[in-house]
Protein backbone atom coordinates (compact mmCIF):
# COMPACT_ATOMS: atom_id res chain seq x y z
CA UNK A 1 0.00 0.00 0.00
CA UNK A 2 1.03 3.63 -1.13
CA UNK A 3 2.54 5.57 2.13
CA UNK A 4 1.20 9.52 1.86
CA UNK A 5 2.25 12.35 3.66
CA UNK A 6 -1.00 13.00 5.32
CA UNK A 7 -3.07 15.63 5.26
CA UNK A 8 -2.82 16.71 8.72
CA UNK A 9 1.22 17.31 8.18
CA UNK A 10 0.43 19.46 4.58
CA UNK A 11 -2.41 21.90 7.21
CA UNK A 12 1.14 22.64 9.38
CA UNK A 13 3.09 26.29 7.86
CA UNK A 14 6.30 24.58 8.57
CA UNK A 15 5.81 21.88 5.66
CA UNK A 16 5.09 24.77 3.32
CA UNK A 17 8.10 26.88 4.43
CA UNK A 18 10.42 25.92 2.17
CA UNK A 19 8.22 26.97 -1.15
CA UNK A 20 7.90 30.32 0.76
CA UNK A 21 11.80 30.52 -0.36
CA UNK A 22 10.84 32.41 -3.38
CA UNK A 23 9.82 35.48 -1.52
CA UNK A 24 13.28 36.02 -0.56
CA UNK A 25 14.26 36.85 -4.53
CA UNK A 26 12.33 40.28 -4.37
CA UNK A 27 14.66 41.91 -1.83
CA UNK A 28 17.61 40.67 -4.03
CA UNK A 29 16.48 42.83 -6.87
CA UNK A 30 15.91 45.79 -4.36
CA UNK A 31 19.60 45.40 -3.28
CA UNK A 32 20.83 45.58 -6.96
CA UNK A 33 19.07 48.23 -7.36
CA UNK A 34 20.34 50.45 -4.16
CA UNK A 35 24.01 49.16 -4.42
CA UNK A 36 24.18 49.02 -8.38
CA UNK A 37 27.86 47.12 -9.44
CA UNK A 38 28.12 43.67 -9.68
CA UNK A 39 25.08 43.46 -6.75
CA UNK A 40 22.78 43.86 -9.81
CA UNK A 41 23.73 40.06 -10.40
CA UNK A 42 22.20 38.36 -7.42
CA UNK A 43 18.49 37.68 -8.45
CA UNK A 44 20.09 35.82 -11.56
CA UNK A 45 22.91 34.08 -9.85
CA UNK A 46 20.46 33.14 -7.01
CA UNK A 47 17.97 31.83 -9.21
CA UNK A 48 19.62 29.87 -11.88
CA UNK A 49 23.52 28.90 -9.78
CA UNK A 50 22.10 28.78 -5.46
CA UNK A 51 19.39 26.66 -5.97
CA UNK A 52 21.42 24.10 -8.07
CA UNK A 53 24.12 24.08 -5.35
CA UNK A 54 21.10 23.31 -2.76
CA UNK A 55 20.18 20.28 -5.52
CA UNK A 56 23.44 19.21 -4.87
CA UNK A 57 23.21 19.17 -1.28
CA UNK A 58 19.73 18.16 -0.42
CA UNK A 59 19.25 15.91 -2.80
CA UNK A 60 15.99 14.40 -3.98
CA UNK A 61 12.38 14.47 -2.69
CA UNK A 62 10.39 11.60 -3.55
CA UNK A 63 7.88 11.71 -1.20
CA UNK A 64 4.00 12.26 -2.26
CA UNK A 65 1.31 13.82 -0.43
CA UNK A 66 -1.96 12.60 -0.04
CA UNK A 67 -3.96 13.41 -3.43
CA UNK A 68 -7.28 13.75 -2.11
CA UNK A 69 -5.93 16.31 0.50
CA UNK A 70 -8.63 19.51 -0.06
CA UNK A 71 -8.06 22.51 -0.43
CA UNK A 72 -8.66 23.61 3.45
CA UNK A 73 -5.49 21.42 3.90
CA UNK A 74 -3.35 23.53 1.55
CA UNK A 75 -4.14 27.04 3.05
CA UNK A 76 -0.21 27.72 3.33
CA UNK A 77 0.16 26.75 -0.24
CA UNK A 78 -2.56 28.72 -2.20
CA UNK A 79 -1.61 31.65 0.47
CA UNK A 80 2.09 31.99 -1.14
CA UNK A 81 0.82 31.91 -4.92
CA UNK A 82 -2.04 34.48 -4.29
CA UNK A 83 0.20 36.60 -2.11
CA UNK A 84 3.54 36.78 -5.05
CA UNK A 85 0.75 38.71 -6.99
CA UNK A 86 0.66 42.46 -5.19
CA UNK A 87 4.46 41.69 -4.25
CA UNK A 88 5.19 41.62 -8.04
CA UNK A 89 3.34 44.30 -9.10
CA UNK A 90 4.80 46.69 -6.36
CA UNK A 91 8.25 45.84 -6.91
CA UNK A 92 8.01 45.57 -10.61
CA UNK A 93 6.39 49.45 -10.94
CA UNK A 94 8.21 50.65 -7.60
CA UNK A 95 11.61 49.51 -8.91
CA UNK A 96 10.35 51.95 -12.24
CA UNK A 97 9.76 54.74 -10.18
CA UNK A 98 13.50 53.99 -8.18
CA UNK A 99 15.55 53.49 -10.82
CA UNK A 100 14.82 55.86 -13.32
CA UNK A 101 15.07 58.80 -11.09
CA UNK A 102 18.60 57.00 -9.41
CA UNK A 103 21.58 58.80 -10.80
CA UNK A 104 23.81 56.55 -9.03
CA UNK A 105 23.18 53.61 -11.52
CA UNK A 106 24.90 53.82 -15.23
CA UNK A 107 22.81 52.55 -17.86
CA UNK A 108 24.16 49.30 -17.88
CA UNK A 109 23.41 48.62 -13.75
CA UNK A 110 19.47 49.94 -15.19
CA UNK A 111 19.27 47.00 -17.70
CA UNK A 112 20.58 44.73 -15.32
CA UNK A 113 18.88 45.09 -12.29
CA UNK A 114 15.49 44.84 -14.97
CA UNK A 115 17.31 41.97 -16.03
CA UNK A 116 17.00 40.27 -13.29
CA UNK A 117 13.77 41.26 -12.42
CA UNK A 118 12.78 39.19 -15.36
CA UNK A 119 14.36 36.57 -14.42
CA UNK A 120 12.23 36.54 -11.30
CA UNK A 121 8.80 37.13 -13.19
CA UNK A 122 9.96 34.21 -15.41
CA UNK A 123 11.08 31.56 -13.08
CA UNK A 124 8.08 32.50 -10.28
CA UNK A 125 5.91 35.37 -11.35
CA UNK A 126 4.80 33.11 -14.79
CA UNK A 127 5.43 29.51 -13.11
CA UNK A 128 3.08 30.76 -9.92
CA UNK A 129 0.47 32.10 -12.86
CA UNK A 130 0.37 28.52 -14.36
CA UNK A 131 -0.66 27.32 -10.59
CA UNK A 132 -3.21 29.94 -10.85
CA UNK A 133 -4.70 29.79 -14.25
CA UNK A 134 -5.42 25.80 -13.79
CA UNK A 135 -7.43 26.61 -10.83
CA UNK A 136 -11.58 26.59 -11.62
CA UNK A 137 -12.56 29.74 -9.55
CA UNK A 138 -12.16 33.13 -11.13
CA UNK A 139 -10.18 35.12 -8.75
CA UNK A 140 -7.14 32.94 -9.61
CA UNK A 141 -7.90 33.14 -13.23
CA UNK A 142 -7.72 37.11 -12.59
CA UNK A 143 -4.71 37.08 -10.86
CA UNK A 144 -3.04 34.78 -13.30
CA UNK A 145 -4.18 37.22 -15.73
CA UNK A 146 -2.58 39.98 -14.14
CA UNK A 147 1.00 38.07 -13.68
CA UNK A 148 0.98 37.36 -17.12
CA UNK A 149 0.09 40.82 -18.61
CA UNK A 150 3.57 41.97 -16.31
CA UNK A 151 5.77 40.13 -18.60
CA UNK A 152 3.22 41.18 -21.93
CA UNK A 153 2.41 37.04 -22.82
CA UNK A 154 -0.86 37.01 -21.79
CA UNK A 155 -1.90 34.81 -24.84
CA UNK A 156 0.11 31.94 -22.61
CA UNK A 157 -3.36 31.25 -20.86
CA UNK A 158 -5.00 30.41 -23.61
CA UNK A 159 -2.18 28.54 -25.28
CA UNK A 160 -1.40 26.63 -22.59
CA UNK A 161 -5.10 25.45 -21.29
CA UNK A 162 -6.67 25.06 -24.81
CA UNK A 163 -3.57 24.13 -27.34
CA UNK A 164 -0.78 22.24 -25.43
CA UNK A 165 -2.41 20.13 -22.65
CA UNK A 166 -4.29 18.96 -25.46
CA UNK A 167 -2.19 18.65 -28.29
CA UNK A 168 1.11 18.03 -26.22
CA UNK A 169 3.41 15.41 -27.56
CA UNK A 170 1.70 16.15 -31.08
CA UNK A 171 2.47 17.93 -33.89
CA UNK A 172 0.00 20.40 -33.42
CA UNK A 173 1.79 21.41 -30.03
CA UNK A 174 3.91 24.33 -31.07
CA UNK A 175 5.35 24.30 -27.08
CA UNK A 176 6.50 20.51 -27.61
CA UNK A 177 10.52 20.66 -28.78
CA UNK A 178 11.59 18.67 -31.81
CA UNK A 179 14.10 16.25 -31.34
CA UNK A 180 17.58 17.30 -32.18
CA UNK A 181 16.30 20.93 -32.44
CA UNK A 182 18.15 23.48 -30.65
CA UNK A 183 16.84 25.79 -28.42
CA UNK A 184 17.84 28.84 -30.75
CA UNK A 185 15.79 27.53 -33.42
CA UNK A 186 12.70 26.63 -31.11
CA UNK A 187 12.20 30.04 -29.41
CA UNK A 188 11.35 32.36 -32.40
CA UNK A 189 9.41 29.31 -33.48
CA UNK A 190 7.25 29.31 -30.36
CA UNK A 191 7.01 32.79 -29.99
CA UNK A 192 5.25 33.06 -33.28
CA UNK A 193 3.36 29.74 -33.27
CA UNK A 194 2.06 29.82 -30.06
CA UNK A 195 0.05 33.06 -30.20
CA UNK A 196 -1.49 32.35 -33.21
CA UNK A 197 -2.91 28.70 -32.04
CA UNK A 198 -4.15 30.46 -28.58
CA UNK A 199 -5.72 33.06 -30.88
CA UNK A 200 -7.13 30.42 -33.42
CA UNK A 201 -8.30 28.20 -30.46
CA UNK A 202 -10.08 31.15 -28.71
CA UNK A 203 -11.62 32.06 -31.89
CA UNK A 204 -12.94 28.38 -32.76
CA UNK A 205 -14.47 28.35 -28.86
CA UNK A 206 -16.38 31.06 -29.77
CA UNK A 207 -17.24 30.21 -33.47
CA UNK A 208 -18.37 26.76 -31.96
CA UNK A 209 -21.04 29.07 -29.89
CA UNK A 210 -22.12 31.82 -33.01
CA UNK A 211 -20.27 34.33 -31.69
CA UNK A 212 -17.96 36.53 -33.52
CA UNK A 213 -14.20 36.48 -32.49
CA UNK A 214 -14.63 40.00 -30.97
CA UNK A 215 -17.33 38.92 -28.62
CA UNK A 216 -16.78 40.26 -25.29
CA UNK A 217 -16.46 36.65 -23.75
CA UNK A 218 -12.96 36.69 -26.04
CA UNK A 219 -9.81 36.91 -23.29
CA UNK A 220 -7.67 37.68 -25.91
CA UNK A 221 -9.91 41.32 -25.02
CA UNK A 222 -9.07 41.00 -21.65
CA UNK A 223 -5.40 40.36 -22.12
CA UNK A 224 -5.13 43.53 -24.66
CA UNK A 225 -6.94 45.81 -22.02
CA UNK A 226 -4.37 44.58 -19.04
CA UNK A 227 -1.15 44.32 -21.29
CA UNK A 228 -2.15 48.01 -22.00
CA UNK A 229 -2.39 48.86 -18.96
CA UNK A 230 0.64 47.89 -17.88
CA UNK A 231 2.57 49.70 -20.43
CA UNK A 232 0.77 52.96 -19.84
CA UNK A 233 1.45 52.95 -15.98
CA UNK A 234 5.22 52.02 -16.61
CA UNK A 235 5.39 55.40 -18.88
CA UNK A 236 3.61 57.24 -16.77
CA UNK A 237 5.84 56.09 -13.55
CA UNK A 238 9.37 56.32 -15.59
CA UNK A 239 8.70 58.28 -19.21
CA UNK A 240 9.97 56.05 -21.72
CA UNK A 241 12.91 55.29 -19.67
CA UNK A 242 10.61 53.52 -17.76
CA UNK A 243 8.83 51.84 -20.75
CA UNK A 244 12.28 50.53 -21.93
CA UNK A 245 13.18 48.79 -18.82
CA UNK A 246 9.27 47.35 -17.99
CA UNK A 247 10.19 45.67 -21.82
CA UNK A 248 13.56 44.61 -20.47
CA UNK A 249 12.14 42.39 -17.75
CA UNK A 250 9.28 41.15 -19.77
CA UNK A 251 11.57 40.17 -23.23
CA UNK A 252 13.81 38.01 -20.00
CA UNK A 253 10.46 36.86 -18.34
CA UNK A 254 9.59 35.39 -21.81
CA UNK A 255 12.91 34.07 -22.77
CA UNK A 256 12.67 32.44 -19.21
CA UNK A 257 9.12 30.74 -19.69
CA UNK A 258 10.53 29.42 -23.18
CA UNK A 259 13.70 27.85 -21.99
CA UNK A 260 11.58 25.94 -19.16
CA UNK A 261 8.73 24.76 -21.52
CA UNK A 262 11.37 23.81 -24.09
CA UNK A 263 13.01 21.39 -21.46
CA UNK A 264 9.84 19.85 -20.25
CA UNK A 265 8.66 17.70 -23.37
CA UNK A 266 12.08 17.88 -25.43
CA UNK A 267 11.69 15.05 -27.96
CA UNK A 268 8.98 13.05 -25.92
CA UNK A 269 5.94 12.46 -28.63
CA UNK A 270 2.99 10.35 -28.45
CA UNK A 271 2.88 7.66 -30.68
CA UNK A 272 0.30 7.80 -33.96
CA UNK A 273 -2.28 5.36 -34.03
CA UNK A 274 -3.32 5.90 -37.42
CA UNK A 275 -6.13 8.33 -39.14
CA UNK A 276 -4.52 10.89 -37.00
CA UNK A 277 -5.54 9.55 -33.76
CA UNK A 278 -2.99 9.60 -30.95
CA UNK A 279 -2.88 7.76 -27.28
CA UNK A 280 -3.98 9.65 -24.47
CA UNK A 281 -1.31 11.36 -22.51
CA UNK A 282 0.53 9.08 -19.97
CA UNK A 283 3.31 10.31 -17.13
CA UNK A 284 5.91 9.63 -19.75
CA UNK A 285 5.29 12.04 -21.75
CA UNK A 286 6.76 14.78 -19.41
CA UNK A 287 10.60 15.25 -18.09
CA UNK A 288 10.04 14.12 -14.52
CA UNK A 289 12.94 16.08 -11.97
CA UNK A 290 12.78 15.25 -8.38
CA UNK A 291 15.68 17.84 -7.37
CA UNK A 292 14.51 18.68 -3.93
CA UNK A 293 15.67 22.92 -3.75
CA UNK A 294 14.90 23.54 -7.09
CA UNK A 295 11.38 22.07 -6.67
CA UNK A 296 10.68 24.45 -3.70
CA UNK A 297 11.81 27.14 -5.87
CA UNK A 298 9.17 26.27 -8.95
CA UNK A 299 6.44 24.40 -6.87
CA UNK A 300 6.81 21.45 -7.90
CA UNK A 301 6.79 22.55 -11.52
CA UNK A 302 9.33 19.54 -12.06
CA UNK A 303 6.56 17.23 -11.22
CA UNK A 304 5.90 17.57 -14.94
CA UNK A 305 4.81 14.37 -15.43
CA UNK A 306 2.16 13.82 -12.83
CA UNK A 307 0.86 17.82 -14.10
CA UNK A 308 0.36 16.71 -17.56
CA UNK A 309 -1.25 13.41 -16.50
CA UNK A 310 -3.80 15.13 -13.46
CA UNK A 311 -3.57 19.09 -14.62
CA UNK A 312 -6.50 19.63 -11.72
CA UNK A 313 -4.37 18.60 -9.15
CA UNK A 314 -2.55 22.14 -6.64
CA UNK A 315 1.22 21.49 -6.67
CA UNK A 316 1.61 20.25 -3.25
CA UNK A 317 -0.22 17.18 -4.02
CA UNK A 318 1.67 16.85 -7.21
CA UNK A 319 3.13 13.01 -7.51
CA UNK A 320 6.90 12.10 -8.38
CA UNK A 321 7.82 8.80 -10.83
CA UNK A 322 10.12 6.62 -10.43
CA UNK A 323 12.57 5.82 -13.72
CA UNK A 324 10.05 2.88 -14.40
CA UNK A 325 7.18 5.38 -14.73
CA UNK A 326 8.35 8.87 -16.39
CA UNK A 327 12.01 9.80 -17.89
CA UNK A 328 14.50 11.69 -15.49
CA UNK A 329 16.07 14.86 -16.28
CA UNK A 330 19.90 14.11 -14.36
CA UNK A 331 19.54 17.73 -13.13
CA UNK A 332 16.92 19.93 -12.22
CA UNK A 333 15.65 22.97 -14.06
CA UNK A 334 18.09 25.72 -12.98
CA UNK A 335 20.98 23.59 -14.90
CA UNK A 336 19.14 22.67 -17.70
CA UNK A 337 18.07 25.48 -18.82
CA UNK A 338 21.47 26.89 -18.58
CA UNK A 339 22.61 23.52 -21.08
CA UNK A 340 19.78 24.15 -23.35
CA UNK A 341 21.55 27.78 -23.87
CA UNK A 342 24.44 25.67 -25.54
CA UNK A 343 22.85 23.14 -28.26
CA UNK A 344 25.88 20.93 -28.58
CA UNK A 345 25.86 20.20 -24.65
CA UNK A 346 22.42 19.97 -24.43
CA UNK A 347 21.75 17.49 -27.85
CA UNK A 348 24.99 15.63 -25.98
CA UNK A 349 23.20 15.26 -22.56
CA UNK A 350 19.65 15.01 -23.84
CA UNK A 351 19.74 12.63 -27.16
CA UNK A 352 21.06 9.68 -25.84
CA UNK A 353 18.30 9.91 -23.37
CA UNK A 354 15.68 10.54 -25.73
CA UNK A 355 16.65 7.61 -27.64
CA UNK A 356 16.66 5.11 -25.20
CA UNK A 357 13.11 6.24 -24.06
CA UNK A 358 12.13 5.58 -27.30
CA UNK A 359 13.25 1.71 -26.42
CA UNK A 360 11.94 1.66 -23.85
CA UNK A 361 8.00 2.99 -24.23
CA UNK A 362 8.24 2.15 -28.57
CA UNK A 363 10.03 -0.47 -28.96
CA UNK A 364 7.49 -1.59 -31.85
CA UNK A 365 8.26 1.92 -33.63
CA UNK A 366 11.68 1.24 -35.69
CA UNK A 367 11.57 4.27 -38.37
CA UNK A 368 11.27 7.98 -35.91
CA UNK A 369 11.46 9.98 -39.30
CA UNK A 370 8.00 11.52 -39.16
CA UNK A 371 8.45 12.43 -35.62
CA UNK A 372 11.80 13.54 -36.27
CA UNK A 373 10.41 15.58 -39.05
CA UNK A 374 6.71 16.36 -37.21
CA UNK A 375 5.04 15.07 -40.72
CA UNK A 376 2.72 12.95 -38.66
CA UNK A 377 -1.05 13.80 -39.20
CA UNK A 378 -2.57 16.57 -37.32
CA UNK A 379 -4.50 15.10 -34.21
CA UNK A 380 -8.64 15.04 -34.77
Amino acid sequence: MTQFIPAAQLRDWRRALPFWLSLTLLPLVWVGAVLGSWWVLLPPLATWYLFAVLDGFLGLELDNADPESSDADLTWYIRLTTAWVPLQFITLFGLIAYVTGADHLSSLEKFGTFFGMGVVAGTIGINYSHELMHQTNRWERWMADILLAMVLYSHFRSEHLLVHHRYVGTPRDPVTARYNEGFHRYYPRVLKQCWHSAFNAERQRLTQKGLPWMHRSNPFIRYWALQTGMILLSLLIGGISGGLLFLVQAGVAIWQLELVNYIEHYGLTRKHLGDGKYEHVKPHHSWNAAQKASNWLLINLQRHSDHHYKPDRRFPLLQNYAKSEAPQLPYGYPVMTVAAMIPPLWRRVMNPKVRLWRKQYYPEITDWTAYNRVTNPMPR
